[in-house]
């Protein structure tokens, strides 16, 4: 995609930057269009909006602007209020987090900045009130939006209605903004896995989305379900669908607004910041490592030598930041489309990955652990089953057994009935490769000043895979299942109380074995003996060699 920058659209476009130059505080853009400003000057003084706020990568977001750019004059974020609990709540929540540590004790009154703005993504307009409306159009001057459902199986309709509507939605509502200058959106370097080679450009959308959303209005729901494996086509399911429509929709509007896509590809822990290691969900290859340490995950269809194209949650962050100051300083002519990826800079494969999971689960161990962990990748089928018949299907039904006549409620196959699914969804990724073209993520990592580069780095070059994935594992261990570092030694204790309870299964295996097949046949018994009588004459005739030569 071309990256030639524009100093200006046209004599209205002059006009506009000089009458912003003289509007009052709240559009915070007054001496801001210097494209020598660096990222944090450019930021000082903006009202940022921000959609998916209290999602995995919304609160990264959220912290490293507090923390990165303090000047910046508010934070708007759309909240939904939950059942029970209010929108101020939840937003009271998420900054009671450990993730704002950093922030928290470099301004105690950094949630002062944090403005929530009732919305609900489902429903007209994103049921933002006249107010609110008013409010936003008057002061913001960047939108990031983030909000999108992640979930591999969800229905059409609602995949429809979050990742391609709801972005409509707040495409208008951007139009209405006054003092706009960039719309960055978050889209998925897989929302094209259809394609082998993807390029930094938006591609044609698989169907013209207006058409699409007409179409299923009026369609039930189970109707919806049936055609949607043919809507879908070669694509894995309707979260990349879904994302592709979203990126034309948002393309749409390329010469209304200054635009920027960014398409990170799995997005995992942090990788540096605020601290190593730092993940909040069970989502994507999380689960899996926190299954594989726990011992519960033993086998897993993917192919060893594909590379697993993680990206830490902070780069793509950085990135975004990076990319909202590019787009509103310089203006590109048309949107440019950021693939933020590994891969193609510093590739890593699922072999290795397994290696270094289980070794760093190894060595510092969840608590109460199923089984050692001792996961296994392959790509064959048949095997992978087997082994999943052998050893997750069978333990689980033993323990459930277990459980039922200690009068508890059985729950292990129920896990692994999730686990399966959980991991079926991720073999089409983990089992081929891609090639992304990253260009543009590299023009953009030239334009920045060192001490950008510095803090808001993005140079996957530099990451260090086997400490990422350790780090990775430690954070699971603290921030999703909140165990304390401490209780390591009892954790090694009860891995090793594992270890001789497997090696006492497995004699008392033997020993059944020994009695059942061969203590009772004569020919057993004969082929038995012949092959320790084999063995002893080997060793005897090796410790005889061994002696002539010495």
């Amino acid at each position: 995609m071309s990256t030639e920058l524009s100093e200006g659209r046209d004599l209205d476009g002059l006009g506009e930057q000089v009458t912003e130059g003289l509007t009052d505080i709240c559009s915070g853009t007054a001496g801001s269009s210097s494209s020598m400003a660096s990222v944090a000057e450019y930021y000082a003084g903006k009202n940022v909006l921000i959609t998916g706020a209290t999602g995995f990568m919304g609160k990264v977001l959220v912290e490293k602007l507090l923390r990165s750019c303090p000047e910046v004059k508010a934070v708007y974020v759309l909240v939904r209020p939950k059942a029970g609990q209010s929108m101020q709540q939840r937003i009271s929540d998420m900054m009671k987090c450990k993730l704002f540590d950093r922030v928290r004790d470099d301004d105690p009154d950094f949630h002062q900045k944090i403005i929530p703005i009732s919305s609900e993504l489902m429903q007209p307009g994103l049921a933002i009130s006249p107010e609110d409306v008013e409010k936003l159009s008057s002061c913001i001057n960047i939108v990031f939006h983030c909000a999108a459902t992640i979930r591999f199986d969800e229905p059409l309709k609602h995949a429809l209605q979050l990742n391609v509507i709801a972005t409509q939605q707040l495409l208008s509502l951007a139009q209405q903004m006054h003092h706009l200058e960039a719309f960055i959106h978050i889209s998925t370097a897989y929302a094209n896995c259809n394609r082998k080679h993807i390029d930094e450009v938006i591609y044609p959308p698989p169907v013209e989305p207006k058409k699409l959303i007409e179409s299923l209005e009026w369609m039930d729901d189970s109707i919806v379900r049936d055609i949607t494996p043919r809507l879908i086509g070669t694509r894995p399911n309707t979260y990349t669908y879904t994302k592709a429509l979203a990126e034309y929709v948002v393309q749409q509007e390329q010469d209304k607004l200054n635009i920027g896509i960014i398409r990170p590809s799995i997005v995992g822990a942090s990788w540096k910041e605020p601290f190593p290691g730092w993940i909040d969900n069970f989502n994507g290859p999380s689960g899996v490592f926190i299954a594989a340490g726990k011992g519960i995950l033993r086998t897993m269809r993917a192919n060893n030598d594909a590379v697993a194209d993680l990206i830490p949650v902070d780069v793509v962050i950085n990135l975004t930041l990076a990319a909202g100051w590019y787009t509103a300083v310089h203006r590109p002519k048309t949107a440019l489309v950021y693939n933020c990826t590994t891969g193609g800079i510093n590739p890593f494969h699922w072999g290795e990955i397994e290696h270094h999971v289980m070794s760093s689960f190894k060595r510092n161990p969840l608590e109460q652990a199923f089984r050692r962990p001792n996961a296994n990748i392959t790509s064959n089928y048949l095997i992978n089953q087997y082994w999943i018949l052998v050893s997750h299907k069978f333990p689980a039904l033993i323990y459930d057994l277990f459980l039922r006549l200690s009068g508890q409620k059985p729950q292990m196959m129920r896990i692994f009935n999730r686990l399966h699914k959980a991991i079926g969804l991720l073999e089409y990724f983990s089992s081929q490769d891609w090639e992304w073209n990253s260009d543009n993520m590299t023009m953009l990592m030239n334009q920045l000043t060192p001490e950008d580069r510095k803090t808001f780095n993005f140079d996957v070059r530099q990451l260090n895979w086997p400490e990422y994935i350790e780090n990775y594992c430690i954070g699971t261990k603290k921030y999703v299942l909140n165990e304390d570092m401490s209780d390591i030694p009892a954790a090694r204790q009860h891995l090793r109380k594992l270890r001789n309870i497997r090696y006492t299964f497995n004699t008392l295996l033997v020993v059944f074995i020994w009695r059942v097949f061969i203590a009772r046949s004569q020919m057993a018994r004969n082929i038995w003996y012949f092959v320790v009588s084999l063995c002893f004459k080997f060793l005897s005739y090796f410790r005889a060699s061994s002696t002539l030569t010495n």
